[in-house]
């Protein structure tokens, strides 16, 4: 099941972990894994060592970036009446495919 309700640029809510609770906007979704990147959650650190080299040295560095976490720690935020809801479709008459608020009804 590849089918996410998630897309970029989506607001979403944490449920579980260190971030829950937090808000954020999705900057990249992964499908296959079902795993999205949210901005400025689930941070994680790499540290990058000194170097010595000809053009000369270059201290070492920590270095931070938002981690992938799994789709089913997050819920989506209406854009509209700005709650956490789950999401309906609804089929247009030119055969697009419609995100649905469950709450307000809207489009999402």
């Amino acid at each position: 099941m590849n089918n996410l309700n998630f897309k970029k640029g989506d607001t979403v809510s944490v449920l579980q972990g260190k971030d829950k609770g937090k808000t954020g906007k999705i900057i990249e979704v992964d499908r296959k894994n079902r795993k999205v990147v949210v901005e400025g959650l689930n941070i994680h650190h790499k540290f990058k060592k000194a170097t010595i080299g000809t053009t000369g040295t270059q201290a070492g560095q920590k270095i931070s970036f938002p981690a992938p976490m799994l789709c089913s720690k997050l819920i989506l935020l209406c854009p509209s009446c700005n709650k956490p809801t789950r999401v309906a479709h609804n089929f247009l008459e030119n055969g697009a495919k419609q995100r649905i608020c469950k709450k307000c009804g809207k489009a999402i």
